[in-house]
């Protein structure tokens, strides 16, 4: 295998598999050690993840798209421990909730709101996870986050089994169990997450996804990856784009910082850099208070 290869893939993580076992696997299939992924998902749930390959891990910490979308199912009438359906549970009785009363309550959850972290999350307090504590039996206070949903849409919900499926649209740090949780409160019922599907993360979307299998068929037939993976400036597409002059590339690549005239940019913001060849270079900033194009992050 290339050690040199340098990119995105977009993987559909299996159930069951946790974020880090997908790397685990993926760096036995590829050969390869220097992997990240961007966004967390629980074993239970299954969709896009991200992997960072070679030099691309140096963008997972800075990527200016951290919305995610995700298809969650649900059951109204029963709470768990740890809000979904894998947990301990802990209320259960016949809930008989109409679609109408449904729709008005998750109205509830667009926008910018308060969400508690979950008891089993990985959200550090007092310099030891949630769900650590949790697992030792202990409930800690935790502080409610601010989060946005931009949508959230009933695709399914059946009367009779008081079970569904929500379309939801939101922002990295979201604990989709926990708008589950949530709506079940403001229902009066209860509700946990049944399954969850990550439909988009990062701008990735589902249908630019493999499977682990897949991935491995391509190795095993030797076409390699090349083919499935995304170039590391694909995750900075919402940064305009640059390209340097031969002269201003050389020096750019060496570190000198440029005048925001001789990039050709004035307005303060953070641009994709391109050198004279059309290789992506990195990331640069634009000063407008020294008028300096200082370098953000360099991947070449």
């Amino acid at each position: 295998m290339d050690k040199e290869l340098n990119g995105i893939i977009v993987v559909n993580k299996p159930k069951a598999f946790t974020s880090f076992d997908v790397i685990a696997k993926l760096r036995g299939i590829l050969k390869i050690k220097r992997l990240g992924h961007a966004g967390t998902l629980d074993p239970m749930a299954t969709g896009v993840l991200p992997v960072f390959v070679g030099k691309a891990t140096r963008a997972c910490d800075i990527l200016p798209n951290n919305e995610k979308s995700y298809k969650a199912g649900f059951k109204l009438g029963i709470k768990t421990d740890t809000q979904d359906i894998t947990g301990e549970v802990v209320f259960e009785e016949k809930s008989c909730v109409k679609l109408d009363e449904l729709a008005d309550k998750v109205k509830m959850f667009l926008g910018e709101i308060e969400q508690l972290p979950p008891m089993y999350s990985a959200v550090s307090v007092g310099g030891k996870r949630l769900y650590e504590l949790a697992r030792e039996g202990k409930e800690v206070e935790r502080k409610p986050r601010k989060i946005f949903v931009e949508s959230i849409c009933i695709t399914e919900f059946y009367e009779e089994s008081q079970t569904g499926v929500l379309d939801i649209h939101c922002s990295k740090g979201t604990y989709v169990r926990t708008i589950i949780h949530d709506l079940g409160e403001a229902l009066g019922t209860g509700g946990v997450l049944t399954s969850l599907e990550r439909t988009s993360s990062s701008g990735y979307d589902i249908s630019q996804s493999r499977s682990l299998d897949e991935i491995q068929s391509l190795i095993n037939s030797g076409k390699g990856i090349e083919g499935i993976m995304y170039p590391i400036d694909s995750a900075f597409d919402l940064y305009e784009k640059i390209i340097l002059n031969p002269k201003h590339t050389r020096l750019y690549k060496n570190g000198v910082k440029l005048r925001l005239e001789q990039v050709g940019v004035m307005a303060e913001n953070t641009y994709r850099v391109y050198g004279s060849d059309r290789e992506f270079l990195g990331l640069g900033f634009a000063d407008g208070k020294t008028n300096e194009f200082k370098i953000k992050k360099n991947f070449f």
